[in-house]
Parts: C-alpha cells; structure tokens; sequence
C-alpha cells in the first residue's frame, strides 16, 4: 500500500470573534491528491476555517501544519466588483497571480505569458484571452480567475463556494475542470459548498463542520452514517443516492 502525503494537518484548532467562539477543537487531516468537500449549514465555521487555513485571521488555540515548501492557490466566492471593472483583459487577470512570486522589478516575461496561453487553452477559455475581464459573463470570469489561482502550479488549491453564482451547465463544466486537475496532476481540492446535491458526485473527502467537526473521512462514508440524516436529507439526499448506487454497482 502506497503511503500517503499529508499536505495539511489541523490540531485542537480553535477560532474566536471577541466572545462569539467559531469553531471549536477542529483536528483533521488533508491528504495529497484529496478532493474535500467542506460542509456545514450557514454560520457552522467554514469560511472561518479557509481564513485560518489562508492565514488571513488569528487562531485563538491549536496548530495548522503544511508541508514543507507547500503552493496554495485561492479562488473567493465572489469576484469583486471593482475587479470586474478594472480595464484589465483576461490574460492580464491572470498574470497577476504571478505577482508575489516576483523580485523587483515585478516584470511579465515571454514564459509567464506562454504559462497563461497554456492554461487558458487548458481551461478551454482561449477565446476570452485578450478580452476585458468587466465584459466577461460570471461563468466566465470565475474561469479567468482559476486561471489565475492555477499560474503559480498550486500544490493545493481552497475554493470558496466557487459555484454558487454559476447557471448548472457552467457549474458542471466548471466541477468537471476541477475534478480534471484533480485527477491529472494530484492536485489537492479543498471546496466549500452548500450544495453537497451537485459536488456529492466529484468529492471523495467530507468535512463536515457545526462550530465542532461532525465527521472528517470519506463521502460515501458519511451517507451511510444515520447521524447526519437531517443534513443529507436537506442537502444531499440526490448524491447520496447516487454514491449508494455506485457501490454497489462495484460489488
């Protein structure tokens, strides 16, 4: 049995606003090449846990733990406006992922925008290389912008609900690129999402949050665990189904 890599180990993690404590005691671990789903209703943790894990607010108790010269790429939720409205073209979106690689001065060479070509052709978004990122539709933007988050080769990459302003035949196509990346290059996928229904199929890791961890392993796993029948039924009653079914298509 091949050993595994641990890429991110969270111990006893716990976060606090003032007197209101986030989340509570989290330990987990992420392994090279998961594909995690991080769940929980409104108000459970999960975006706190990001920010903890991004390094983008104070932990309050606990050890989050990377591996050696790790590379995190970052997709938010939302892009913002003034971003959308920044005379920038696609290409030039992307190239600033770039940015804090580079010494001064912070010059684009010949490869850097080769790299971009190269993944936008990936991404099947070549078409929208030269375009302004404010006349691009969301589905696209949030294309550009993964191409951006992928420039700097991120061993890891932490999405934050990254299809939850997206029509279902882009957020298929979108899931299906990550699951690609996923697949053909190892990379680690760390997802937020409300919509467990629609993911439930491109996952193989849950972590499941409600200010404590209700459970960490794997999704097929968690459907079968009675405990978490009011959330599945909620949420996740379709694609549960459906990984049922899978197994036992495969005995």
């Amino acid at each position: 049995m091949m050993k595994q890599t641990t890429h991110i180990k969270v111990e006893n993690l716990t976060v606090k606003y003032q007197f209101h404590t986030a989340i509570k005691d989290v330990t987990f671990e992420i392994q090279k090449g998961d594909f995690v789903g991080v769940i929980g209703e409104n108000g459970s943790g999960k975006t706190t846990l990001i920010k903890a894990l991004l390094g983008a607010l104070d932990i309050s108790s606990g050890n989050i733990t990377f591996m050696d010269d790790l590379k995190v790429g970052y997709l938010p939720q939302h892009i913002m406006r003034a971003e959308g409205l920044f005379p920038a073209t696609a290409e030039e979106v992307a190239l600033m992922g770039l940015l804090e690689e580079k010494r001064f001065p912070k010059r684009f060479t010949k490869n850097d925008k080769a790299k971009v070509k190269r993944i936008f052709h990936e991404l099947g978004i070549m078409h929208l290389l030269k375009k302004r990122i404010g006349n691009l539709s969301g589905g696209q933007q949030q294309r550009v912008m993964l191409a951006r988050a992928l420039i700097s080769d991120p061993d890891v990459l932490i999405l934050d609900e990254p299809t939850s302003a997206l029509d279902s035949v882009i957020e298929q196509t979108f899931l299906d690129l990550l699951k690609s990346l996923n697949e053909e290059k190892e990379t680690t996928i760390i997802l937020i999402t409300h919509d467990l229904a629609t993911v439930g199929e491109y996952i193989d890791h849950v972590i499941y949050l409600n200010q404590v961890l209700e459970y960490d392993g794997p999704f097929d796993e968690f459907c079968k665990n009675t405990k978490h029948s009011p959330y599945i039924h909620l949420h996740a009653k379709s694609a549960c189904g459906h990984e049922m079914m899978k197994k036992e298509m495969k005995q």
